[in-house]
């Protein structure tokens, strides 16, 4: 439509003699800004279709009746006719005008706290004035940037390319169906705006004066219009919790806001967010040079990245008290309650343990708000709560639950695509329902196998809290409480090559020697199991060449070689798949555990058909849970995860980045002897003398206990209690890492 056309419609149709015509952008219209001697307006031009015309004649309808708010509100403007559309039967076209309604753009202008005030002011009085009205059309509508509809939006899932940002508006997901959607139906709902954001909203000296762009609106939660608000407002934001309250004091002081919606209003905001870069990556697949869906994309995933931060109990409580409501309660007695009915031999963390209430991937939220970086929690291997595994795991409960007594699908297809990770002749895998039921089957199987008797284990190792388990475990039963070692297990010295008596390249070697020497005395020799890095004996990766020289051994002496992955496997020493393969060696059995059903109870054995086929003796094998379609599939989404993500190599990459950096602050801190371990399987030796290398176990719990105080979770592990254990979800990033380090530094800095 040229310029000569408007200009003709508008004299014509309008009786207006224009000065000035201005293209402006439009969605479903053509939009143009029309100036005249006194005053300026919005004409729009729509394609013709009797939807579209009854959707805008509805619209005007309700503008109509909008004047008179303090708010500078587009008017309908009556053709010659009396009409307020025009349509025009030759072009196809629908011709609407509207006032011009003057002022800044509230995303170009810098805000005080009582201009937002204000704005939740203005906005709550327009929805009263909505909520008063009605429109069969607009009450009818169905729109994608409704989030009554926001689980519609989740076919776009796919068009989202990094599975990690996937992973994030999946958790968000999740997380409304869980939380959100058993509300929804006690929500109170009338006609809204649905897109009072910082485009539409239009200031004066920063405060607001006007809003535009009715076509959004819907009948739908009330709850939606300050959640699309809300998210504008936090954008760019460094406390956007801070932001939100004063909105949320002005809206509640005209119209009121209920507890519940409080509550609910994290969610709905994370819902607008996924919504807008779900739309937006729908847009861009076929619309790649959208530079318009570009801006808005990168805006709304830089808040998402931050929102996962805030624990939602933090939210709430701060819009709680600024709008006059008590905080959430918690509960002051749970220690005293966990006690009455716990037994003492179970511990807790920390000198203040931390009454936890969510997490998300690598962040934990505690009952007071506070958000938690969680830098060593290793059983939940891909992050907390991860929608994928969440999601496995609740269809899969909903469908079938039973035992490996009958056939089922996910059972063979789980056991097939974890064998796929493993050496050619490791071919047959036995799912149990722990790490600890893992190693006592292991070592059942080697010395059902060979027909032998002892067991080899190294100093300070752990494999399990069964009864066999613990006698093959020297953490357990050499310390306090502990038996003392059984007749039938061999104690070899932890091959450590920072503090034990061999040193250097040949250390491995020398360390083995003395091995040999013990298990060739003995000879009777069942199994020796091991772990390729040792935890709990200070997170001491075994010296190189020592597996190679003492595998060979334990096979020539008639024994199976065992390597306990609970804590190595799946990825997280960064160069393998298996903490074995640090070592160049291939096991007969391979222990699997914890990280394996990244928190669910999944524990797996895997070993070759002759050793599998000597258990079965008549003598039948079977686990109640080992192995039930439940577990199998979150199994299976575990290692999906770890494929799509690549989260191997971001461990790689991740523990490097934590390596450099303690070393650099190590030449600062005498304090901090070895750092040591592979990928995000890291130990931090806490020393008071570089010289005699002596522990020192007093500032290692200092120092867990301060990074408690500053909301990041790392542990102490070793024989001494002195070195920081550093194994955290495999999805903890490079700026995670500059953070725990720089709080570590900020410790030894006092």
């Amino acid at each position: 439509m040229n310029q000569d056309d408007i200009i003709y419609i508008l004299s014509s149709r309008y009786g207006l003699s224009v000065t000035s015509i201005d293209r402006l952008d439009g969605y479903i219209s053509t939009n143009y800004k029309v100036t005249t001697s006194d005053r300026s307006y919005i004409l729009k031009v729509y394609a013709y279709a009797p939807a579209i015309h009854a959707d805008i004649s509805a619209e005007n309808q309700i503008l109509s009746q909008l004047q008179g708010l303090s708010w500078d509100i587009p008017s309908p403007v009556q053709a010659l006719d009396g009409t307020s559309l025009i349509v025009d039967d030759t072009k196809h076209v629908i011709y609407r005008l509207l006032t011009y309604v003057n002022g800044n753009l509230w995303v170009d202008t810098t805000h005080s706290p009582s201009d937002i005030v204000l704005l939740g002011e203005q906005l709550a009085l327009l929805d009263k004035k909505l909520s008063d009205l009605s429109a069969s059309i607009i009450s009818s509508r169905s729109l994608p940037w409704d989030l009554a509809n926001f689980l519609d939006n989740t076919i776009h899932l796919a068009h989202i390319s990094d599975p990690k940002q996937r992973a994030l508006v999946s958790y968000y997901i999740v997380q409304w169906k869980t939380i959100v959607l058993p509300h929804l139906p006690s929500l109170k709902k009338a006609l809204i705006h649905n897109d009072a954001n910082d485009y539409n909203i239009l200031c004066v000296d920063g405060a607001p004066s006007g809003i535009i762009d009715f076509g959004d609106m819907v009948y739908s939660y009330v709850l939606n219009e300050l959640a699309v608000t809300s998210t504008y407002l936090a954008m760019d934001e460094e406390d956007p919790i801070e932001v939100i309250s004063h909105f949320l004091q002005g809206y509640h002081s005209q119209a009121q806001i209920s507890k519940k919606e409080i509550d609910l209003l994290y969610y709905f905001i994370g819902a607008r967010l996924c919504t807008s870069v779900l739309q937006s990556a729908f847009a861009l697949k076929d619309q790649p040079d959208n530079t318009y869906a570009q801006a808005s994309n990168r805006g709304a995933w830089d808040l998402l990245a931050h929102w996962i931060k805030i624990n939602p109990t933090y939210a709430k409580n701060t819009w709680r008290q600024a709008l006059g409501f008590e905080s959430a309660v918690v509960d002051q007695h749970l220690r005293k309650r966990r006690e009455k009915y716990m037994p003492a031999a179970y511990s807790l963390s920390y000198k203040r343990p931390i009454h936890m209430t969510g997490a998300a991937f690598q962040y934990m939220y505690d009952a007071y708000g506070h958000t938690i970086l969680d830098a060593y929690n290793n059983i939940i291997h891909v992050g907390h709560c991860h929608p994928k595994v969440v999601e496995a795991g609740q269809v899969a409960l909903a469908t079938l639950n039973t035992n490996t007594r009958y056939l089922y699908d996910v059972h063979a297809s789980y056991c097939e695509h974890l064998l796929s990770y493993m050496p050619d002749h490791i071919d047959q895998v036995f799912l149990v329902n722990s790490g600890s039921a893992a190693a006592d089957l292991a070592v059942r199987l080697a010395k059902t196998y060979t027909g032998r008797t002892y067991t080899a284990v190294l100093q300070h190792g752990y494999h399990g809290n069964t009864s066999a388990t613990i006698d093959i475990s020297h953490y357990k039963y050499g310390k306090k409480g502990g038996a003392g070692k059984s007749d039938d297990v061999i104690e070899l010295d932890l091959p450590d090559t920072y503090r034990g008596k061999y040193h250097g390249d040949g250390a491995g070697t020398s360390y083995a020697d003395d091995a040999i020497k013990t298990l060739s005395s003995v000879g009777d020799i069942a199994a020796f199991v091991a772990e390729p890095i040792v935890g709990c004996g200070g997170q001491v990766p075994l010296a190189p060449g020592y597996l190679t020289r003492l595998y060979s051994v334990v096979r020539d002496l008639g024994g199976i070689c065992i390597s306990d992955e609970v804590q190595t496997g799946f990825g997280r020493t960064g160069t393998g798949f298996w903490g074995y393969e640090l070592h160049d060696v291939v096991p007969d059995i391979i222990i699997m555990g914890k990280p394996i059903g990244n928190g669910h109870p999944i524990g797996a054995v895997a070993t070759t058909k002759e050793i599998a086929e000597a258990f079965n003796n008549g003598m039948e094998f079977f686990s109640s849970f080992g192995g039930n379609p439940v577990s199998c599939a979150i199994g299976q989404a575990v290692l999906e995860v770890i494929e799509e993500e690549e989260l191997m190599s971001s461990a790689l990459r991740t523990g490097d980045h934590l390596v450099h950096l303690f070393r650099s602050l190590s030449q600062q801190y005498q304090e901090i002897g070895d750092i040591r371990g592979s990928g995000l399987f890291l130990g931090v030796d806490m020393i008071t003398n570089r010289d005699t290398k002596e522990p020192n176990p007093a500032l290692a719990q200092k120092m867990i206990n301060q990074l408690r105080e500053k909301n990041i979770l790392v542990s102490i592990d070793g024989p001494y209690h002195n070195v920081l254990k550093i194994k955290p979800p495999l999805c903890f990033n490079q700026d995670n890492s500059e953070y725990l380090v720089q709080a570590v530094s900020n410790i030894l800095s006092k």
